[in-house]
């Protein structure tokens, strides 16, 4: 545009100035005359021509300033729709207890001394410190005989025992076969397993005769490899507490989790003996926790060690030094939310937490669970 004008600017000067040029100069406004009229007319005319321009380039800042600051439109792309989902499950797995990162939690439960949860379990409702039973697993608890046959020299009353005190299994027997693979595919969360614990050993089952612990616990069982899947929930939608049966997860160490009492609702950290990694076999040849085995080194709140048959995660009770979750400081289901490594990103979700204190893992389920591999209602010895 700018070169056009320029062009036509410069034939017009070849011209001598015709009595119509001058009447048009007359009829330009007083203010141009007054710039103009002591310069030829080829200059008043590129004088014009650039005041032209310089409102126009005016013009299209304010315009551009006006687009920039008003409102932007409402976004509806398939990525802001992706988004607005995440940001709504995001809101629902914050539901609930929230773990906070800056209390000190303390170490309660330091020198070892533990309450003793027997009995300690409700069939209505879920609450805080007790096991909620499902009916037929509240059933049997009733009716079954606990493996234990008496209490161990460990226990303080009725009331309290030391952990530190308490025997253990002999042996250190290591299982070569041990085999255990989890994959996720869409919404589905698979473990496969034999049972057999990965990454420690066990002690000697049946309990020989000659073991200190047998005085204690004739656990007569063996352990046998087993054929387990577990088809989870890899998305578990957090609700309201469910009732638990008697296995309650599975471990990273392939181990299954049973839930914190023997068969006869008693507390199985306090009553059962167990070898140096906390498992031991039942009647099918299931090697199993009832705790937190001490050969899970990795016991922090944000680092998953298992997850539970509703598909949320379970995690170890460790803040930071010297700052551990109990069960008080957890909800009736014994989980909260915070932040943790979920298939290698970091997320917020809720969580169960395996603890030294009854009941000592899952105690409600806040998903929808799946029934343990063959069967219902899994013994518990």
């Amino acid at each position: 545009m700018l070169k056009c004008l320029c062009m036509e600017t410069e034939k017009e000067t070849d011209k001598p100035e015709s009595a119509e040029d001058s009447i048009a100069e007359m009829e330009l406004p007083q203010v141009e005359q007054a710039v103009t009229s002591n310069h030829p007319n080829p200059h008043k005319r590129l004088l014009i021509i650039i005041a032209v321009l310089i409102l126009l380039a005016a013009a299209a800042a304010i315009a551009y300033f006006l687009l920039k600051s008003s409102p932007k439109p409402s976004v509806t792309s398939s990525a802001a729709s992706t988004n607005a989902q995440a940001a709504k499950s995001d809101n629902t797995v914050v539901q609930g207890l929230q773990l906070d990162t800056q209390k000190n939690y303390g170490n309660k439960y330091s020198n070892g001394i533990l309450p003793v949860g027997d009995n300690l379990y409700t069939t209505d409702a879920a609450k805080q410190g007790y096991i909620y039973a499902c009916s037929g697993y509240a059933a049997n608890l009733k009716t079954s005989a606990g493996g234990a046959g008496r209490r161990g020299p460990w226990f303080i009353g009725t009331t309290q025992y030391d952990l530190n005190k308490k025997l253990h299994v002999s042996g250190a027997i290591t299982w070569q076969n041990a085999d255990h693979l989890m994959t996720v595919k869409d919404i589905t969360r698979t473990f496969t397993t034999n049972d057999l614990p990965l990454g420690h050993t066990t002690g000697v089952f049946p309990i020989a005769s000659s073991d200190p612990a047998y005085a204690y616990d004739r656990n007569p069982n063996s352990i046998k490899a087993q054929n387990y899947t577990y088809n989870l929930n890899a998305d578990p939608t957090y609700g309201s507490p469910n009732c638990i049966g008697g296995q309650v997860g599975i471990m990273f160490t392939g181990v299954a989790l049973f839930s914190g009492f023997d068969a006869a609702g008693r507390d199985a950290g306090a009553w059962e003996a167990q070898d140096s990694c906390d498992g031991h076999p039942e009647s099918t040849g299931a090697y199993h926790y009832h705790t937190l085995s001490s050969c899970i080194k990795d016991t922090k709140v944000r680092d998953i060690i298992g997850f539970a048959l509703d598909g949320f995660p379970i995690t170890g009770p460790k803040v930071g030094d010297n700052n551990f979750l109990t069960t008080a400081d957890l909800d009736e289901c014994h989980g909260l939310t915070s932040q943790i490594i979920l298939d290698g990103k970091t997320v917020t979700s809720y969580h169960y937490v395996m603890t030294q204190d009854f009941p000592y893992s899952v105690s409600c389920y806040r998903g929808t669970a799946i029934d343990p591999p063959g069967q219902t209602q899994r013994p518990t010895h």
